[in-house]
């Protein structure tokens, strides 16, 4: 039960306009604007409500433009920045690339907070603004935000071993931290990371610091949807499934995973059935395409390939069709959603045993942690999952406290309970 409460309507009416910034798509982005949403309209919330977003964000995220469309109310606005402001946007792939972009951002949060008159701002992904504040920048009302990614306290997780590279970065991260940490206008941080927080709270700031769920929304699956989806997809019997999500590519570690299949038994390979669900780009997938034939011609295990992206309604289906869900991040940083829809299945998860992720996987008994960077450790943990029954992996009614603690009520109330408060 949560305590947190949200504000009187009497004290908070025509005092708040909050202003919710992210320049990012795709993912949980526009999951994360959604949720708060249905939250606003669902209490009628007594705040001025403005969302802005990249151009991209009307196609990509169309269930949340459909959704607002259909409110017919005058105190929400969903804003698009400009083509041209989007354009000069810097690609973060490069280090240089990112911090221009970071300061870019900063720059159009400030104006779009200003030309709406927002008293408070909620950034729905702090971690883009950590350069611009740790040089104290100031905005034009008070914030705050979503931290994704913290690394610092890492070093403090079982079976981690920093590298020279880590060390530094963290070494960074907590510099940036304290200066951040005491900006006057930084009012909560958020952060995705339940361990994190006891950490942050060492920099001894005035900064309210809170965990935030990693929403999700748990609806009971129909038998029915499981048996069509398994005849729909022909598989085979006596294999099981095991079911890679999401963007397809070299981060989720798809390449380790095939080269692993190349290396188990002939017995285990016959007892698998792997499902690829999700949309690779058009050059992954032909290196894609290639390595899963090479995987076919050699061994037997069964590979259905749904190169799509998939509707939300169809991802509870493919959960609770598998029988282990894999998330072999290449030395992820921070939190996944996959770990949330395996927990709300109950179904075992083969996970990276690094950070947050391998940390999530321990405590609440998901699944199993392996080093995921090294095809061999990913051939035994198949194998070792092949060799026991699977309900004795993990622990199913702390896979069920894990997923209700990240219900979507839990985040959007926390959230609103925070910064809506009168003291703003």
């Amino acid at each position: 039960m949560l305590t947190n409460q949200l504000p009187d309507k009497g004290k908070m009416a025509g005092k708040t306009t909050l202003l919710l910034f992210d320049l990012a798509i795709g993912g949980h982005h526009g999951n994360y604007i959604r949720h708060l949403v249905n939250f606003w309209y669902q209490q009628q919330l007594p705040v001025q409500l403005k969302i802005v977003v990249l151009p991209e964000f009307l196609k990509i995220h169309s269930d949340v433009v459909n959704l607002l469309a259909g409110f017919s109310n005058p105190t929400i606005d969903l804003i698009t920045i400009t083509p041209q402001e989007s354009a000069i946007l810097d690609s973060r792939q490069s280090s240089f690339g990112r911090q221009v972009r970071n300061f870019r951002e900063w720059y159009l949060l400030c104006k779009y907070a200003s030309a709406n008159q927002a008293t408070h701002c909620l950034i729905m992904y702090f971690d883009t603004c950590e350069l611009p504040l740790t040089f104290g920048i100031k905005a034009p009302c008070s914030f705050s935000g979503i931290y994704f990614r913290p690394t610092f306290h890492y070093p403090h997780f079982a079976h981690y071993v920093p590298s020279r590279k880590d060390r530094l970065q963290h070494w960074r991260e907590k510099f940036t931290l304290n200066r951040i940490l005491r900006h006057p206008q930084l009012h909560t941080l958020f952060s995705l990371d339940p361990f994190a927080v006891k950490y942050l709270q060492r920099f001894h700031s005035k900064v309210n610091l809170l965990h935030l769920p990693d929403p999700i929304e748990i609806h009971p699956v129909e038998s029915e949807a499981v048996n069509h989806l398994r005849e729909q997809l022909a598989i085979e019997a006596g294999r099981k499934v095991f079911l890679l999500f999401g963007a397809l590519d070299g981060r989720k570690g798809i390449y380790q995973l095939l080269a692993a299949l190349s290396q188990v038994p002939l017995e285990v390979s016959q007892q698998i059935c792997l499902i690829l669900a999700g949309a690779p780009s058009a050059a992954e997938r032909i290196v894609l395409q290639q390595q899963v034939d090479a995987v076919r011609q050699s061994h037997q295990v069964q590979i259905i390939e749904r190169y799509e992206f998939l509707p939300e309604a169809d991802i509870p289906v493919y959960f609770q069709l598998a029988d282990v869900v894999l998330a072999l991040y290449q030395r992820h940083v921070g939190m996944s959603g996959i770990l949330l829809w395996a927990a709300a299945a109950q179904k075992p998860i083969l996970s990276s045993n690094y950070g947050l992720m391998g940390e999530m996987v321990r405590a609440y008994q998901l699944g199993l942690a392996i080093d995921s960077t090294q095809p061999e450790a990913i051939a035994q943990g198949l194998t070792q999952l092949l060799s026991q029954p699977l309900e004795q992996v993990g622990d199913r009614a702390a896979m069920q406290r894990f997923a209700e603690q990240n219900a979507a009520e839990n985040f959007a109330q926390i959230i609103f309970s925070q910064i809506l408060k009168p003291s703003l």
